[in-house]
Formats: structure tokens, sequence, C-alpha cells
């Protein structure tokens, strides 16, 4: 009964783990104005948000994944002269890494002695950290405001985060900027002042 406890050790000592991908929720706030008529119909821009590079691939595909949301709601989206604009702010950051503990530790019981002779060993082997350190946590958001096209008033704005560590399926921008922006309009234009989170 032993042995394969002390295979099992051996293998998590020698082979290691792969730490586990982590995703949260999106969390999503979105504020309407008074007059919610206008929204989700006619012609709208897509514009970076002043000091966002418009011609960085970053925002690219953040901006594709806003176009393919604004049209599924009945926008018809255009490069220039649109009615509506749609302003578009990202950002994005490492989180700090969690502390962890060391790997292996052993305590002993007793005196030594030959199996059987009621001496305790106990190994505990904290199988997160043997793959070294753990994944980082790249933290985004995406910020949309819906304008009128003299760029004064917002008929609509909403903000959207998610965290994804870098071995998840949400680690690359697509990915995640595709998951944003379906939760950021999902439910379109949503209760002002309302925070929900969307899994």
């Amino acid at each position: 009964m032993k042995k394969p406890a002390l295979l099992l050790a051996a293998c998590a000592l020698t082979a290691g783990c792969a730490a586990p991908a982590y995703v949260s929720p999106v969390q999503v706030t979105r504020f309407v104005s008074e007059t919610p008529a206008v929204l989700g119909q006619g012609t709208v821009q897509i514009m970076a948000a002043p000091g966002l590079d418009a011609d960085s691939l970053e925002f690219a595909v953040y901006a594709d994944a806003v176009r393919q949301e604004l049209q599924a709601l009945g926008y018809s989206v255009v490069d220039e002269g649109g009615a509506q604009t749609a302003m578009i702010a990202i950002e994005s950051g490492v989180l700090a890494a969690e502390s962890r503990r060391g790997p292996v530790s052993v305590g002993a019981g007793g005196s030594t002695g030959r199996y059987g002779s009621g001496v305790g060993v106990g190994v505990g082997i904290n199988l997160g950290s043997l793959s070294g350190p753990p994944p980082e946590r790249i933290e985004r958001e995406i910020f949309v405001a819906l304008q009128s096209n003299e760029l004064t008033t917002n008929l609509w704005e909403g903000r959207a985060t998610m965290v994804a560590t870098t071995n998840s399926d949400y680690a690359a921008d697509a990915a995640a900027a595709a998951r944003m922006a379906d939760a950021l309009f999902a439910g379109f234009p949503g209760n002002s002042g309302e925070t929900i989170e969307i899994e």
C-alpha cells in the first residue's frame, strides 16, 4: 500500500505539474442616457480614445471585436461621417504574482527504525510550485462610449474588465477582446449604473 504513494511522490518531484489556468468572469458596468431610443440604429464610426494609437495592432483587435457587436445590434459601421461615434479605450497590465510556499516539506517523528516500527514520516508536496513560478495574470479593460457625432454627449458608455492567466485560452488579445466585447454589449443597452458579471 505504501509503494504507489511513494511512486506518485517521486513522479511529482521529477516531472512537476502544470499550473492551472484561470479566467475570471467579465465584470461589466454600463450607463445609459435619457435618449436610449437612438441607440442600436443608424451609422456609427469607430475611433480611438485620445492618447491611444489607432494604428496599433492591439487597437485593431479590439476595434474589430466592437465592430462585430455593433453590427449585430443593428448599426451600420462606416469609416467616417457616422451619425454616432464609438470611442474605444483599452488598458492592460500584469498583476503581481501571489506568494507561494516552497515545493517540499518533510517531517519525521520518533526514532529511525525498520518498517512497522511505528516511525512516522510525513512528506508534504505543494504540486503547484513544482513547475516553477505561477503563470502571470493579465488584467484587461475595455471602455466604449457611444456619442453623438458632435462628440459632446455620451449616449451610452460601458466598461468591461477581466483577468486571465498567460496559460489560459484568453491569454491572447483576440480571444480576450471577443469575450469582453460580447459581455459588454450583452442585453444592450442594459440597466444604467448596474454592474454585472458574465461568465
